[in-house]
């Protein structure tokens, strides 16, 4: 067995998965769970629920694998059938496991309920397995060696897989031996496509060491930048790499792993003792959610005001009547006046508000559907920028919350350049 790259499948089971129902995420976390050990996965197979299929395809790639991971099938409904399918392959029976019942037991304990027969039937196991722990659900992981092969299964429940990564890993270094980790270096940008990030490397002219792969990950709001070295020894030319990124991209780079906008902006406020507010209309509250999905946002954040309508703007945030009717609601004039009232209704030290047309209806020539208007800063200091983004409302709503995230960093940070996306969306 080559050890230094081994054969590494992955099988997703679940009608639910083939019909579309559940989007599979699962697959993307354990690649780059193994992707930071330097680690591939060389084939991923899905299929649903059809025990005929399942053992035919789980007996060719435990055939030509060093490892499988069968993600999904552990529950305790008929069709969850990993067990069944691995004890038909394998040649061994259904067992009641002693620890697995154990389990099952427990966690129904501590929900106050009593084990029923659907909820022991996750005892079940290939005779011989042993368990792969899962401290969240009730349905254990277990793994097997079939041949060469070591099969791993893992439950479908994301929140579940993730808390029982480090011991898969850990099973799949007892069997293949140790394996060298690589590093990945994950930087977050906002405001930077990949087209945008490529062609400025391309005309900077870097010459890229071979060693370092770059690799980008689109996503909205943000996008990920990959660095990723296979070997400790290259982690020099890894940083080398890093600083020519930050020089061609510079304040677009938001920080590093997988910090986002709202726990940036929370860093700093906490670092400079200040407090924000939020004064939101087109992205509905969507600026405040994300702040508050931050564990210890409440330091931070002091309060968050979706005045959607004209009235709600006046009676809330002091909007005046007469600047919503010569101006209109969605207008620089408005949302100076929302910042204002979110300062001084919540006695904040820093406030953004937002004014916008999310669509798909209600634009016109003067302001298309997609137009917006931003307001950030802090008593004496409040700036603006009127922008177009004509792209659907969800979407809409996610980058005009992002950018106002982004606008309060950058000034957090003393910022005084402008933002690419700027002058790429400003209005015409």
């Amino acid at each position: 067995m080559d050890r230094l790259s081994p054969d590494i499948q992955l099988l997703l089971t679940g009608n639910e998965i083939m019909s579309g129902d559940t989007v599979d995420s699962n697959s993307a976390m354990i690649a780059q769970h193994f992707g930071e050990q330097g680690l591939s996965i060389a084939r991923k197979v899905t299929l649903g629920d059809d025990p005929g299929a399942l053992k035919a395809e789980l007996t060719d790639l435990a055939a030509r694998s060093h490892v499988v991971i069968i993600n999904g099938g552990l529950g305790p409904t008929v069709d969850d059938l990993t067990a069944e399918i691995l004890a038909a392959v394998a040649g061994v029976e259904l067992a009641e496991h002693s620890e697995a019942r154990a389990h099952v037991e427990s966690w129904c304990q501590r929900r106050g309920i009593t084990p029923n027969a659907a909820n022991l039937k996750q005892a079940l196991l290939p005779a011989g397995c042993e368990l792969v722990p899962n401290s969240i659900g009730s349905a254990v992981g277990f793994k097997l060696v079939v041949g060469d092969c070591l099969v791993i299964c893992t439950p479908g429940v994301p929140g579940e897989l993730r808390a029982m990564m480090p011991d898969v890993l850990g099973s799949m270094a007892e069997h293949l031996g140790a394996f060298t980790p690589g590093n990945v270096l994950r930087l977050q940008t906002f405001g930077l496509g990949e087209s945008t990030a490529q062609q400025l490397i391309d005309d900077a002219g870097i010459d890229w060491p071979a060693s370092v792969d770059l690799g980008f990950r689109a996503g909205a709001p943000q996008m990920e930048i990959k660095l990723t070295v296979s070997d400790q020894s290259e982690l020099a030319a890894q940083r080398r790499c890093r600083e020519a990124l930050e020089s061609l991209f510079g304040d677009h780079i938001i920080g590093e792993g997988g910090t986002t906008l709202a726990q940036r902006v929370l860093e700093l406020l906490a670092e400079q003792g200040k407090t924000l507010a939020t004064a939101e209309s087109c992205t509905g509250g969507l600026i405040a959610s994300m702040l508050t999905q931050v564990p210890g946002s409440s330091a931070g954040f002091h309060a968050g005001f979706v005045t959607y309508s004209n009235d709600i703007k006046s009676s809330v945030l002091g909007v005046s009547e007469a600047t919503l009717e010569t101006e209109g609601a969605v207008s620089e004039a408005v949302v100076l006046e929302m910042v204002e009232g979110a300062l001084r209704a919540s006695s904040s030290d820093y406030a953004v508000a937002v004014s916008g047309i999310a669509g798909p209806d209600g634009g016109t020539e003067d302001k298309p559907v997609g137009t917006v208007w931003l307001a950030w800063g802090r008593e004496g200091d409040i700036r603006t920028r009127g922008l177009c983004w004509p792209v659907a409302r969800t979407l809409f709503q996610t980058m005009i919350a992002a950018a106002a995230l982004d606008m309060i960093r950058r000034m957090l940070l003393g910022l005084d350049s402008e933002p690419r996306y700027f002058a790429q969306r400003s209005q015409r």
